[in-house]
């Protein structure tokens, strides 16, 4: 009895033994894995998170891109009458008139290539604004014709224009135009712009002139002339253009330079 009593103590006093180390072992292996987690956790949040902040940086560029477009043309292309012209090789007439001559020109253009041209010629034109800012200066008075226009087959509200002397300066020519047509002289004259009304064919340049401080007298025009002037003010001759009333070209390019730089908006 007591040896066997003895041995079971033994049995069991070894099997405790025996698991600490097992226990340990197997609460170091459950550890292991959360360690290695622990480990992995942080990756994660080392991905950059302001990435759509980059991908916003094209957007700023699309919108520069017009400003960008404008430089790519030549600063010399910006400036009238600053490029080389066409060379030219024969010229034939092949009617002149009182007003203007139709030339046939044989020339080489300035890009290379050669051909023909059939062009009027003209000494050129000049048109008034004549204006009279009475109480408001924002939408002043404005002498404006009308009168019929054979070529366009019916009646046109017009500025006053015409066509140069040979040898006139422009200058002189408007105010001569503007007597003659309306009775009117000015105290002041400045230069408003220069176009050409159809480069296609016409070789005919406008030079328009601001006319201030009018004074009114007698109009004596030519004799195939039939004109009846008025003053009207800016803001219904805006209304006018919107309306399909004034057709003339050069009416319609002054009245909207004009308005435009006093800042007056159509309505």
């Amino acid at each position: 009895m007591t040896a066997a009593k003895k041995t079971t103590n033994k049995a069991t006093e070894s099997t405790p033994k025996a698991n600490p180390p097992a226990a340990a072992k197997a609460t170091k292996a459950a550890k292991a894995p959360a360690k290695a987690i622990v480990a992995k956790a942080p990756k994660p949040e080392k991905k950059p998170v302001e990435k759509p902040k980059a991908e916003a940086k094209p957007v700023e560029s699309k919108k520069a891109a017009p400003k960008s477009s404008l430089k790519s043309i030549p600063k010399t292309h910006l400036k009238s009458g600053s490029e080389e012209t066409a060379r030219l090789l024969g010229t034939e007439i092949a009617y002149e008139g009182a007003l203007f001559r139709v030339q046939r020109d044989h020339i080489v253009e300035p890009g290379g290539r050669e051909g023909y041209r059939d062009i009027i010629k003209h000494s050129g034109s000049v048109v008034i604004l004549a204006v009279d800012p009475a109480k408001r200066k924002k939408d002043p008075w404005i002498v404006i014709e009308r009168q019929y226009r054979h070529a366009a087959g019916q009646f046109l509200w017009e500025l006053p224009a015409g066509k140069l002397d040979p040898g006139e300066s422009p200058l002189d020519g408007a105010k001569r135009e503007l007597a003659e047509e309306t009775g009117y002289s000015a105290k002041k004259w400045s230069p408003l712009m220069e176009y050409f009304a159809s480069p296609g064919f016409l070789g005919e340049a406008m030079k328009v002139f601001l006319a201030e401080g009018l004074i009114a007298g007698d109009a004596h025009p030519e004799e195939d002339e039939q004109i009846d002037f008025r003053l009207v003010k800016l803001s219904e001759l805006l209304e006018m253009v919107d309306k399909g009333k004034i057709a003339d070209g050069k009416t319609l390019t002054t009245i909207l330079l004009y308005a435009r730089k006093l800042g007056l908006k159509r309505k």
